[in-house]
């Protein structure tokens, strides 16, 4: 039997951010980017347990500064090539261990996608400043990768 999905209650945790920004790649290398291949633009090579199911915890780290950053989650909604949705938990310097839920829409523009991320469920200010900092450099990071040629 499957179980239903629990989202999380987001609302004792009002702040959230928006991003929207013109990728290179198609929607599907960029869902598959999301889904399938973290450690080829985001996450620390080797560090990825994650497959593409709803429900299904993942984790992976990153490594910025000669820091290591466990983050955990499991996928909400999953709607190929169109939308990724996935709860979204780190410690310090990040979500301080809250579980929020990052959106990922993709829509196809011209020879791209149109990406829009939103993250909700933060606790404080500060974690969402953090964040509104942070997403526009891994947006650009991830849309530098996916435009290279991606191992199929």
């Amino acid at each position: 039997m499957v179980e239903p999905v629990r989202v999380p209650d987001l609302s004792s945790r009002p702040y959230g951010l928006e991003v929207e920004r013109a990728m290179a790649a198609s929607p599907p290398v960029l869902y598959r980017a999301w889904t399938e291949r973290f450690d080829q633009w985001f996450a620390a090579p080797g560090s990825v347990l994650m497959r593409p199911i709803v429900n299904e915890p993942f984790f992976f780290e990153t490594e910025y500064e000669g820091m290591r950053s466990p983050h955990y989650g499991r996928f909400l909604r999953l709607v190929p090539d169109h939308l990724a949705e996935l709860t979204w938990v780190t410690g310090a310097g990040g979500t301080e261990g809250t579980e929020t839920v990052v959106t990922i829409e993709f829509t196809p523009k011209d020879s791209g996608t149109r990406l829009r991320l939103a993250h909700a469920g933060f606790a404080d200010e500060a974690a969402r400043d953090r964040h509104a900092q942070a997403w526009p450099m891994v947006l650009e990071q991830l849309d530098q990768r996916t435009a290279e040629p991606v191992e199929r």
